[in-house]
Protein backbone atom coordinates (compact mmCIF):
# COMPACT_ATOMS: atom_id res chain seq x y z
CA UNK A 1 0.00 0.00 0.00
CA UNK A 2 2.54 2.27 0.98
CA UNK A 3 4.41 1.75 -2.72
CA UNK A 4 1.05 2.74 -4.31
CA UNK A 5 0.47 5.37 -2.18
CA UNK A 6 3.94 6.91 -3.45
CA UNK A 7 4.13 6.38 -6.89
CA UNK A 8 0.72 8.06 -6.81
CA UNK A 9 1.80 11.24 -5.79
CA UNK A 10 4.58 11.14 -7.87
CA UNK A 11 2.70 10.33 -10.54
CA UNK A 12 0.37 13.40 -10.03
CA UNK A 13 3.09 15.65 -9.18
CA UNK A 14 4.84 14.32 -12.19
CA UNK A 15 0.87 15.19 -14.27
CA UNK A 16 1.38 18.73 -12.73
CA UNK A 17 5.09 19.87 -13.77
CA UNK A 18 3.67 18.30 -17.74
CA UNK A 19 0.78 20.83 -16.89
CA UNK A 20 3.17 23.71 -15.98
CA UNK A 21 5.91 22.58 -19.20
CA UNK A 22 3.13 21.37 -21.93
CA UNK A 23 0.01 24.02 -21.16
CA UNK A 24 1.33 26.59 -19.18
CA UNK A 25 4.49 27.50 -19.86
CA UNK A 26 4.11 30.95 -21.50
CA UNK A 27 2.98 32.32 -18.08
CA UNK A 28 5.58 34.35 -16.49
CA UNK A 29 5.05 32.86 -13.68
CA UNK A 30 5.44 29.40 -14.83
CA UNK A 31 8.84 29.40 -17.34
CA UNK A 32 10.19 31.90 -14.72
CA UNK A 33 10.10 28.91 -11.83
CA UNK A 34 11.90 27.30 -14.63
CA UNK A 35 14.52 30.03 -15.34
CA UNK A 36 13.42 31.09 -18.78
CA UNK A 37 13.46 34.81 -19.46
CA UNK A 38 10.25 36.00 -21.22
CA UNK A 39 11.96 37.22 -24.44
CA UNK A 40 13.22 33.41 -24.63
CA UNK A 41 10.10 31.39 -23.82
CA UNK A 42 9.24 31.25 -28.28
CA UNK A 43 12.29 29.46 -28.68
CA UNK A 44 12.26 27.26 -25.55
CA UNK A 45 8.52 26.59 -25.97
CA UNK A 46 9.46 23.23 -28.30
CA UNK A 47 11.78 21.53 -25.88
CA UNK A 48 9.77 22.30 -22.68
CA UNK A 49 6.52 20.98 -24.31
CA UNK A 50 8.66 17.49 -25.21
CA UNK A 51 10.36 18.12 -21.39
CA UNK A 52 6.66 18.30 -20.01
CA UNK A 53 5.00 14.98 -22.00
CA UNK A 54 8.18 12.67 -21.10
CA UNK A 55 6.69 13.92 -17.44
CA UNK A 56 3.24 12.87 -17.86
CA UNK A 57 4.51 9.56 -19.94
CA UNK A 58 6.41 9.16 -16.75
CA UNK A 59 3.50 9.38 -14.74
CA UNK A 60 1.61 7.01 -16.98
CA UNK A 61 3.35 3.99 -16.34
CA UNK A 62 4.19 4.53 -12.42
CA UNK A 63 -0.26 4.42 -12.05
CA UNK A 64 0.01 1.46 -14.49
CA UNK A 65 2.49 -0.03 -12.10
CA UNK A 66 -0.20 1.24 -9.09
CA UNK A 67 -3.02 -0.30 -11.17
CA UNK A 68 -0.74 -3.29 -11.89
CA UNK A 69 0.07 -3.83 -7.93
CA UNK A 70 -3.33 -3.42 -6.62
CA UNK A 71 -4.60 -6.16 -9.31
CA UNK A 72 -1.89 -8.55 -7.16
CA UNK A 73 0.23 -8.47 -10.15
CA UNK A 74 2.99 -7.21 -7.68
CA UNK A 75 6.21 -8.42 -9.76
CA UNK A 76 5.47 -6.49 -13.57
CA UNK A 77 3.76 -3.55 -11.74
CA UNK A 78 6.94 -3.16 -9.26
CA UNK A 79 8.95 -2.81 -11.83
CA UNK A 80 6.84 -0.59 -13.77
CA UNK A 81 7.04 1.75 -10.64
CA UNK A 82 10.93 1.39 -10.43
CA UNK A 83 11.25 2.28 -13.85
CA UNK A 84 9.27 5.38 -13.77
CA UNK A 85 10.14 6.46 -10.41
CA UNK A 86 13.53 5.84 -10.68
CA UNK A 87 13.73 7.87 -13.85
CA UNK A 88 12.11 10.68 -11.89
CA UNK A 89 14.66 10.23 -9.52
CA UNK A 90 17.38 10.10 -12.10
CA UNK A 91 16.18 13.79 -13.86
CA UNK A 92 16.18 15.17 -10.42
CA UNK A 93 20.23 14.33 -10.38
CA UNK A 94 20.80 15.33 -13.20
CA UNK A 95 18.60 18.95 -12.89
CA UNK A 96 20.57 19.63 -9.24
CA UNK A 97 23.84 18.22 -11.17
CA UNK A 98 23.64 20.85 -13.54
CA UNK A 99 22.04 23.48 -11.98
CA UNK A 100 22.64 23.96 -7.97
CA UNK A 101 20.06 26.48 -8.04
CA UNK A 102 17.61 24.19 -8.96
CA UNK A 103 18.10 22.32 -5.87
CA UNK A 104 14.67 22.91 -4.16
CA UNK A 105 12.91 22.26 -7.85
CA UNK A 106 15.22 18.74 -7.50
CA UNK A 107 14.30 17.73 -4.14
CA UNK A 108 10.42 18.91 -5.07
CA UNK A 109 10.64 16.01 -7.89
CA UNK A 110 13.02 13.28 -6.87
CA UNK A 111 12.09 12.85 -3.06
CA UNK A 112 8.41 11.33 -3.61
CA UNK A 113 9.85 9.14 -6.39
CA UNK A 114 13.01 8.00 -4.54
CA UNK A 115 10.82 6.79 -1.45
CA UNK A 116 8.48 5.43 -4.17
CA UNK A 117 11.82 2.99 -5.35
CA UNK A 118 12.49 2.23 -1.71
CA UNK A 119 9.26 0.82 -0.89
CA UNK A 120 9.43 -1.17 -3.91
CA UNK A 121 12.34 -2.77 -3.31
CA UNK A 122 10.98 -3.20 0.21
CA UNK A 123 7.82 -4.71 -1.17
CA UNK A 124 9.27 -6.60 -3.70
CA UNK A 125 11.94 -8.20 -1.51
CA UNK A 126 9.09 -9.29 1.10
Amino acid sequence: MTTQVLATAAAVLHVVIFLMEAVLFSRPEVHGRFRTRGEDVEAVRPWALNQGFYNLFLAVVALVGVVLVGAGQHAVGGALVLAACGSMVAAALVLVGTDRRMARAAATQGVVPALAVAATIVALAS
